[in-house]
């Protein structure tokens, strides 16, 4: 596992905290800091900046990603439901449909927060390396 895997791991591991975004960089910034050389941060920054998606709808999964996958685990409920309660097979298909669907949405939403966590923490370390003098 690389340095790259290894960061967006301890950012998915951040996001798990009920704590502030600036509580979750902070404390993702000093494991940074201690195990990822400054060389290889910059790779990793590089990497982000090209690999994160710069679309609406990205965006919207990004920051929205429960409210998404909402719907989805509703059709997911509605078809086990029905398909319980009317003896319709076929209704299951709208189970597995809705629960697969809502699972990647929440998954892709979850590394691109975790992604944007990695990233936002890179350029508050490098903000403090170099200081704006004014």
């Amino acid at each position: 596992m690389g340095q790259y895997d290894r960061v967006i791991m301890m950012a998915e591991d951040e996001l798990t905290q009920y704590s502030t975004d600036a509580r979750k960089i902070e404390k993702l910034r000093q494991k940074i800091g201690l195990s990822v050389s400054l060389a290889e941060q910059k790779q990793i920054k590089a990497a982000l900046s090209t690999e994160l998606p710069q679309d609406g709808f990205s965006k919207l999964i990004e920051t929205q990603r429960q409210t998404i996958a909402l719907p989805f685990w509703g059709i997911a409920g509605l078809g086990l439901l029905f398909g319980i309660s009317m003896f319709q097979p076929l209704d299951f298909l709208a189970t597995i449909g809705g629960t697969a669907a809502a699972i990647v949405i929440q998954k892709r939403g979850w590394k691109l927060q975790a992604k944007r966590l990695v990233l936002t923490t890179l350029e508050e370390i490098e903000r403090a390396r170099n200081p704006v003098v004014s």
